[in-house]
């Protein structure tokens, strides 16, 4: 969405873009989970009198949309994607299989999960948690608005501590809201170490990934 109010901003789409390509061509496999706020948030609508499994699924169907465009940018930037989707919509993208995804990233290519775990009353938060799961990445990261995890809103209290380092029953005990519950027990329960970081920082994800100490580490014990 970049500063605009709605939509998709061109501009943040292309530096993505040149980014994801620079991570792809050190040979690192990248897969992403994207999510549809920018396009239609369910839980908006839900609180307005739409029923929460309709709002969800819209939702998720926002996120095929803004996966659609993301692989047109990396495509145009001669990075091979591949969009997979949790609800069958195979006439605009692939259908979500764990075997087909890790093949697609073991030859090279980006491969972009979109519809969220295909279930209502989940968050993208779980959906992303999963997929890492499921496909052995090393690392998870939740890119994101600030520049890692504050014990408090750092935007209404600028002096807010910022964590370097966190361990996952440390985020539950002090109820953090890195992400929902269900995602945080999960990259717990299997050990999946998670990196919160700002997107609006250029060139932040591959540094991240070259072994520069990027936001905030979540980790179990």
């Amino acid at each position: 969405m970049g500063h605009t109010e709605f939509g998709i901003d061109p501009q943040v789409m292309q530096r993505l873009a040149d980014e994801l390509r620079n991570i792809v061509q050190l040979e690192i496999q990248l897969g992403l989970v994207i999510g549809g706020g920018n396009i239609f948030r369910g839980a908006g609508l839900t609180a307005n009198g739409i029923d929460r499994v309709t709002g969800d699924y819209m939702g998720m169907l926002a996120t095929v949309m803004n996966a659609l465009a993301l692989q047109d940018a990396l495509q145009k930037n001669q990075v091979e994607t591949r969009v997979m989707s949790a609800i069958r919509i195979d006439a605009v993208c692939e259908d979500y299989t764990r075997r087909r995804a890790i093949s697609h990233l073991e030859k090279g290519r980006i491969v972009i999960f979109a519809a969220g775990t295909g279930n209502p009353f989940f968050t993208t938060d779980t959906a992303a948690s999963l997929r890492a799961i499921e496909i052995g990445a090393e690392l998870m990261i939740k890119a994101t608005k600030v520049d890692g995890v504050y014990a408090a809103d750092p935007i209404q209290n600028p002096a807010a501590k910022r964590f370097s380092r966190l361990t996952y029953q440390e985020v539950l005990e002090q109820q953090l809201g890195v992400m929902d519950q269900t995602a945080i027990v999960l990259c717990r329960d299997h050990r999946m170490p998670l990196r919160v970081l700002n997107l609006g920082h250029p060139g932040v994800l591959i540094r991240t990934m070259t072994g520069h100490e990027e936001g905030t580490l979540i980790y179990s014990l």
